[in-house]
């Protein structure tokens, strides 16, 4: 890997400070919604959010909705509060509840969501504003992410080829959320994240985009996110159980719905012979050998 581990930490605990200095024509740039669920992460709240703050980008919607946490996360969110488009505490029904709260009071052009432990990468913002002005019909952009410890060390980097419907079914997911921006007016379309599900939420919402036939998906080279592990995380905790169970409702509800009559034997090694091809057209043979490597230690 060739990551700079000493920028993002950095990026993610500089403190903000507001531009002075006059920001550039907003028709430019999509007017961007996140949405931040929070819960008892004071740990990492702030960290996440500066990840927003600081990419400085000029047409911003930002949005906090926390469960009722009793952990100083609120003393964090008020310092903020004037960089917020809005922000609430109190008790919801779960991630995706408070998810889904932030989406429905959205305004922007796209909308992604950043759990308070994950964070984003320097330029992602611009990053996606500029896939918009080369394609501006492009519903769902989405880039790479890296895999951090609590310390925001970069473990592990997570490269994503162009988006395929039925890799994303037999596969697994091919999007990651934390670097995910979803065209608002098509969420509106199709309904928003699925608030019976605890774990899978991104690969439900990504599969379900991708069964509509005019959804435009559109992968751009460059880590936009990043993904944390920790022992509180949904990740640590309940992948194993709820994780697979919903992994596989998902999978089952959407699987008819893909215009192949070939079988998942046949998809899953397409999607694994795949990867390795645009990687390697890519030039990326470092990153292809050490998931090799990765996968072969298994």
């Amino acid at each position: 890997m060739n990551s700079n581990p000493k920028s993002l930490r950095s990026f993610v605990t500089q403190p903000y400070s507001p531009s002075v200095t006059a920001n550039p024509s907003q028709s430019n740039y999509p007017k961007l919604t996140v949405v931040t669920p929070s819960f008892n992460q004071a740990h990492y709240l702030e960290r996440t959010i500066l990840s927003v703050l600081n990419q400085k980008y000029p047409n911003l919607e930002y949005f906090i909705i926390d469960g009722g946490s009793t952990d100083g996360s609120l003393d964090i969110i008020k310092k903020y509060e004037p960089y917020l488009a809005g922000w609430v505490s109190e008790k919801d029904r779960g991630q995706t509840d408070a998810i889904n709260k932030g989406f429905r009071q959205a305004t922007g052009d796209y909308v992604a969501f950043q759990n308070s432990d994950d964070v984003f990468a320097p330029n992602a913002f611009s990053r996606v504003a500029e896939a918009w002005r080369n394609a501006p019909d492009t519903d769902v952009f989405f880039g790479d992410m890296y895999i951090t410890d609590e310390d925001d060390v970069i473990l592990e980097e997570m490269r994503a080829p162009d988006f395929c419907l039925a890799c994303q079914i037999y596969e697994g997911m091919q999007v990651f959320n934390q670097s995910l921006f979803m065209r608002r007016t098509r969420l509106e379309q199709i309904g928003y994240l699925d608030e019976s599900l605890r774990f899978v939420i991104d690969y439900e919402i990504v599969a379900r985009l991708g069964v509509q036939a005019d959804v435009r998906f559109r992968h751009v080279d460059g880590f936009w996110g990043g993904f944390r592990i920790q022992p509180d995380a949904k990740s640590s905790t309940i992948a194993g159980s709820v994780g697979l169970q919903e992994h596989q409702l998902v999978k089952m509800k959407y699987q008819p719905m893909l215009t192949s009559s070939l079988g998942a034997s046949f998809w899953q090694r397409y999607c694994r012979i795949r990867k390795l091809l645009v990687f390697v057209g890519k030039g990326q043979f470092m990153y292809v050998i050490h998931r090799l490597r990765l996968r072969q230690a298994r």
